[in-house]
Protein backbone atom coordinates (compact mmCIF):
# COMPACT_ATOMS: atom_id res chain seq x y z
CA UNK A 1 0.00 0.00 0.00
CA UNK A 2 1.20 3.57 -0.73
CA UNK A 3 1.55 6.25 1.87
CA UNK A 4 -0.75 8.54 1.22
CA UNK A 5 1.12 12.02 0.13
CA UNK A 6 -1.23 15.29 2.21
CA UNK A 7 -0.16 17.86 -0.21
CA UNK A 8 -1.74 15.79 -3.35
CA UNK A 9 -5.12 14.92 -1.38
CA UNK A 10 -4.57 11.25 -1.67
CA UNK A 11 -7.42 9.31 0.42
CA UNK A 12 -7.46 6.14 -1.12
CA UNK A 13 -10.62 4.02 -1.67
CA UNK A 14 -10.85 0.34 0.13
CA UNK A 15 -14.45 -0.83 0.28
CA UNK A 16 -15.11 -3.50 -2.77
CA UNK A 17 -18.68 -2.75 -2.93
CA UNK A 18 -18.08 0.88 -3.20
CA UNK A 19 -15.83 0.51 -5.62
CA UNK A 20 -17.96 -1.48 -7.70
CA UNK A 21 -20.97 0.48 -7.12
CA UNK A 22 -18.73 3.70 -8.43
CA UNK A 23 -17.65 1.78 -11.65
CA UNK A 24 -21.39 0.58 -12.54
CA UNK A 25 -22.55 4.03 -12.06
CA UNK A 26 -20.77 4.93 -15.67
CA UNK A 27 -22.56 4.63 -18.75
CA UNK A 28 -19.82 3.94 -21.43
CA UNK A 29 -20.57 1.53 -23.88
CA UNK A 30 -18.21 -1.66 -24.47
CA UNK A 31 -16.55 0.65 -26.92
CA UNK A 32 -16.41 3.62 -25.62
CA UNK A 33 -13.15 5.54 -24.39
CA UNK A 34 -12.80 5.92 -20.97
CA UNK A 35 -10.47 8.23 -18.90
CA UNK A 36 -9.65 7.83 -14.88
CA UNK A 37 -8.50 10.55 -13.21
CA UNK A 38 -6.29 10.22 -9.91
CA UNK A 39 -6.07 6.12 -10.35
CA UNK A 40 -3.85 6.14 -7.08
CA UNK A 41 -3.26 2.38 -6.09
CA UNK A 42 -5.72 0.99 -8.44
CA UNK A 43 -9.12 0.42 -6.32
CA UNK A 44 -11.44 1.47 -9.21
CA UNK A 45 -8.83 0.73 -12.16
CA UNK A 46 -8.62 -2.51 -12.54
CA UNK A 47 -12.07 -2.68 -12.73
CA UNK A 48 -12.19 -0.19 -15.59
CA UNK A 49 -9.31 -1.84 -17.20
CA UNK A 50 -10.90 -5.27 -17.25
CA UNK A 51 -14.51 -3.63 -18.83
CA UNK A 52 -13.49 -0.96 -21.00
CA UNK A 53 -10.46 -1.89 -23.66
CA UNK A 54 -10.19 2.00 -24.54
CA UNK A 55 -9.04 3.06 -21.18
CA UNK A 56 -6.70 5.38 -20.31
CA UNK A 57 -5.68 6.41 -16.68
CA UNK A 58 -4.47 9.98 -15.84
CA UNK A 59 -1.77 10.32 -12.81
CA UNK A 60 -0.02 12.99 -11.13
CA UNK A 61 1.79 10.70 -8.58
CA UNK A 62 4.93 8.79 -10.15
CA UNK A 63 4.86 6.01 -7.26
CA UNK A 64 1.30 5.30 -8.41
CA UNK A 65 2.32 5.19 -12.22
CA UNK A 66 5.20 2.69 -11.52
CA UNK A 67 3.01 0.41 -9.33
CA UNK A 68 0.21 0.12 -11.62
CA UNK A 69 2.63 -0.60 -14.84
CA UNK A 70 3.63 -3.45 -13.09
CA UNK A 71 0.37 -4.83 -11.68
CA UNK A 72 -1.76 -4.25 -14.09
CA UNK A 73 -0.17 -5.41 -17.95
CA UNK A 74 -1.41 -3.20 -20.84
CA UNK A 75 -2.73 -0.54 -18.72
CA UNK A 76 -2.52 3.05 -20.65
CA UNK A 77 -1.50 5.22 -17.56
CA UNK A 78 -0.53 8.67 -18.39
CA UNK A 79 1.91 10.26 -15.81
CA UNK A 80 0.54 14.03 -16.19
CA UNK A 81 -1.15 16.66 -13.88
CA UNK A 82 -4.85 16.54 -14.77
CA UNK A 83 -5.03 20.43 -15.11
CA UNK A 84 -2.67 20.33 -17.98
CA UNK A 85 -4.26 17.63 -19.80
CA UNK A 86 -5.39 18.23 -23.36
CA UNK A 87 -8.94 16.46 -23.59
CA UNK A 88 -9.35 17.37 -27.09
CA UNK A 89 -6.07 15.48 -28.01
CA UNK A 90 -6.99 12.60 -25.57
CA UNK A 91 -10.22 11.92 -26.93
CA UNK A 92 -8.58 11.51 -30.72
CA UNK A 93 -8.29 14.85 -32.20
CA UNK A 94 -10.12 15.20 -35.62
CA UNK A 95 -11.47 11.56 -34.90
CA UNK A 96 -12.49 13.05 -31.78
CA UNK A 97 -14.43 9.90 -29.66
CA UNK A 98 -16.72 11.66 -26.82
CA UNK A 99 -15.03 10.68 -23.35
CA UNK A 100 -16.74 8.93 -20.44
CA UNK A 101 -14.67 10.50 -17.23
CA UNK A 102 -14.41 8.82 -13.84
CA UNK A 103 -12.76 8.99 -10.58
CA UNK A 104 -12.15 10.69 -6.99
CA UNK A 105 -10.97 14.29 -7.57
CA UNK A 106 -8.25 15.51 -5.19
CA UNK A 107 -10.57 18.08 -2.90
CA UNK A 108 -8.58 20.84 -3.30
CA UNK A 109 -8.64 21.49 -7.04
CA UNK A 110 -12.19 19.80 -7.47
CA UNK A 111 -13.28 22.78 -9.21
CA UNK A 112 -10.04 23.65 -11.54
CA UNK A 113 -10.64 20.04 -12.74
CA UNK A 114 -14.44 20.96 -13.27
CA UNK A 115 -13.78 23.94 -15.47
CA UNK A 116 -11.11 22.15 -16.94
CA UNK A 117 -14.24 19.50 -17.93
CA UNK A 118 -16.75 22.52 -18.68
CA UNK A 119 -13.95 23.76 -21.11
CA UNK A 120 -13.97 20.57 -22.67
CA UNK A 121 -17.55 19.65 -23.05
CA UNK A 122 -17.82 18.94 -26.85
CA UNK A 123 -15.88 15.69 -26.46
CA UNK A 124 -16.76 14.76 -23.13
CA UNK A 125 -20.27 12.47 -22.75
CA UNK A 126 -19.87 11.80 -19.08
CA UNK A 127 -18.32 12.41 -15.74
CA UNK A 128 -19.21 10.07 -12.90
CA UNK A 129 -16.65 12.18 -9.87
CA UNK A 130 -16.30 11.99 -6.55
CA UNK A 131 -15.98 15.19 -4.49
CA UNK A 132 -16.56 16.73 -1.36
CA UNK A 133 -20.73 16.67 -0.58
CA UNK A 134 -20.62 20.25 -0.20
CA UNK A 135 -19.52 20.74 -3.46
CA UNK A 136 -21.52 18.70 -4.75
CA UNK A 137 -24.99 20.18 -3.39
CA UNK A 138 -23.75 23.10 -5.00
CA UNK A 139 -23.73 21.73 -8.38
CA UNK A 140 -27.06 20.81 -8.42
CA UNK A 141 -28.65 24.36 -5.80
CA UNK A 142 -31.26 26.27 -6.95
CA UNK A 143 -31.82 30.19 -7.32
CA UNK A 144 -32.33 31.41 -4.21
CA UNK A 145 -30.69 28.96 -1.97
CA UNK A 146 -27.46 29.03 -0.18
CA UNK A 147 -25.73 26.90 -1.91
CA UNK A 148 -26.38 28.24 -5.37
CA UNK A 149 -23.22 30.17 -6.91
CA UNK A 150 -20.68 30.39 -9.91
CA UNK A 151 -20.27 26.53 -9.95
CA UNK A 152 -23.86 26.16 -10.03
CA UNK A 153 -24.44 28.42 -13.20
CA UNK A 154 -21.71 27.68 -14.91
CA UNK A 155 -22.51 23.51 -14.74
CA UNK A 156 -26.16 23.24 -15.58
CA UNK A 157 -25.03 25.51 -18.46
CA UNK A 158 -22.96 23.09 -19.71
CA UNK A 159 -24.39 19.93 -18.96
CA UNK A 160 -26.82 18.09 -16.53
CA UNK A 161 -25.76 17.06 -12.93
CA UNK A 162 -26.77 14.84 -10.44
CA UNK A 163 -25.84 13.89 -7.02
CA UNK A 164 -25.85 10.31 -6.61
CA UNK A 165 -24.86 9.15 -3.61
CA UNK A 166 -23.28 9.95 -0.79
CA UNK A 167 -19.58 7.99 0.12
CA UNK A 168 -18.87 6.96 3.85
CA UNK A 169 -15.65 8.57 5.45
CA UNK A 170 -15.05 5.43 6.62
CA UNK A 171 -14.08 3.27 3.12
CA UNK A 172 -11.28 5.82 2.26
CA UNK A 173 -7.53 5.59 3.87
CA UNK A 174 -6.88 7.72 5.53
CA UNK A 175 -10.43 8.67 6.14
CA UNK A 176 -11.06 12.17 5.24
CA UNK A 177 -12.31 14.92 7.43
CA UNK A 178 -14.98 15.55 5.07
CA UNK A 179 -18.07 14.59 3.42
CA UNK A 180 -17.66 12.80 0.29
CA UNK A 181 -20.63 12.13 -2.74
CA UNK A 182 -20.39 10.64 -6.34
CA UNK A 183 -21.80 12.99 -9.14
CA UNK A 184 -22.73 12.51 -12.47
CA UNK A 185 -22.32 14.96 -15.46
CA UNK A 186 -24.41 14.34 -18.36
CA UNK A 187 -23.38 16.43 -21.88
CA UNK A 188 -25.23 17.08 -24.24
CA UNK A 189 -23.71 16.36 -27.96
CA UNK A 190 -24.47 20.16 -28.48
CA UNK A 191 -24.79 22.91 -26.08
CA UNK A 192 -27.90 23.11 -24.41
CA UNK A 193 -27.18 26.73 -23.95
CA UNK A 194 -24.99 29.05 -26.54
CA UNK A 195 -23.49 31.66 -26.11
CA UNK A 196 -20.97 33.77 -28.38
CA UNK A 197 -18.80 34.96 -25.92
CA UNK A 198 -18.05 31.89 -23.08
CA UNK A 199 -15.12 34.13 -21.29
CA UNK A 200 -17.44 37.25 -20.94
CA UNK A 201 -20.84 35.34 -19.70
CA UNK A 202 -17.47 33.28 -17.16
CA UNK A 203 -16.98 37.38 -16.33
CA UNK A 204 -20.27 37.89 -15.95
CA UNK A 205 -21.49 35.12 -13.57
CA UNK A 206 -18.45 35.67 -11.37
CA UNK A 207 -18.61 38.81 -10.88
CA UNK A 208 -22.22 39.21 -9.71
CA UNK A 209 -21.55 36.29 -7.28
CA UNK A 210 -18.27 37.73 -5.95
CA UNK A 211 -20.68 40.43 -4.04
CA UNK A 212 -23.76 38.01 -3.97
CA UNK A 213 -25.26 39.98 -1.22
CA UNK A 214 -25.51 43.50 -3.37
CA UNK A 215 -27.79 44.00 -6.08
CA UNK A 216 -26.54 43.85 -9.76
CA UNK A 217 -26.67 47.68 -10.14
CA UNK A 218 -23.92 47.56 -7.83
CA UNK A 219 -22.34 44.41 -8.49
CA UNK A 220 -21.89 44.83 -12.20
CA UNK A 221 -21.14 48.47 -11.91
CA UNK A 222 -17.55 48.22 -13.75
CA UNK A 223 -19.31 45.99 -16.02
CA UNK A 224 -21.93 49.04 -16.99
CA UNK A 225 -20.25 52.11 -17.09
CA UNK A 226 -21.60 54.76 -18.94
CA UNK A 227 -20.61 54.05 -22.21
CA UNK A 228 -21.82 50.71 -22.08
CA UNK A 229 -25.63 49.10 -21.55
CA UNK A 230 -27.28 50.22 -18.30
CA UNK A 231 -29.27 47.87 -16.75
CA UNK A 232 -32.98 48.16 -17.29
CA UNK A 233 -34.71 49.04 -13.36
CA UNK A 234 -36.54 45.38 -13.24
CA UNK A 235 -32.77 43.85 -13.39
CA UNK A 236 -31.00 46.48 -11.62
CA UNK A 237 -32.71 45.65 -8.27
CA UNK A 238 -32.13 41.74 -8.26
CA UNK A 239 -28.80 40.01 -6.68
CA UNK A 240 -27.36 37.37 -8.39
CA UNK A 241 -28.85 34.32 -6.55
CA UNK A 242 -32.18 35.24 -8.18
CA UNK A 243 -31.03 34.74 -12.07
CA UNK A 244 -31.74 31.47 -13.34
CA UNK A 245 -28.51 30.30 -15.39
CA UNK A 246 -30.49 30.68 -18.40
CA UNK A 247 -30.86 34.29 -16.98
CA UNK A 248 -27.28 34.93 -17.29
CA UNK A 249 -26.77 34.05 -20.29
CA UNK A 250 -29.51 36.99 -21.56
CA UNK A 251 -27.97 39.32 -19.07
CA UNK A 252 -24.55 38.66 -20.68
CA UNK A 253 -25.35 39.15 -24.70
CA UNK A 254 -27.78 42.43 -23.31
CA UNK A 255 -24.33 43.58 -21.17
CA UNK A 256 -22.39 42.79 -24.62
CA UNK A 257 -24.60 44.74 -26.74
CA UNK A 258 -26.03 41.28 -28.44
CA UNK A 259 -29.41 41.91 -27.25
CA UNK A 260 -31.24 44.70 -27.41
CA UNK A 261 -33.39 44.39 -24.26
CA UNK A 262 -33.97 42.38 -21.03
CA UNK A 263 -37.81 41.28 -20.14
Amino acid sequence: MLKPIKRLGQNFLQDPNTIRRIVDSLGANPTDTVVEIGPGTGALTRLLHERWPRFTAIEVDERSVDLLREEIPGLDIRHLDVLKVDWHQLAGGLEARRLHVIGNLPYYITSQILFSLLDAAPVVAEAVIMMQYEVAERLVATPRTKSYGILSVAVQLACQPELMFPVSRNVFYPKPDVRSAMVRLRFPEAPAVHSPDPAFLRLVIRTAFNQRRKTLRNSLSRLTLPDMQPLPESWAGRRAEELSPHDFVRLADYLAGRLSHLD
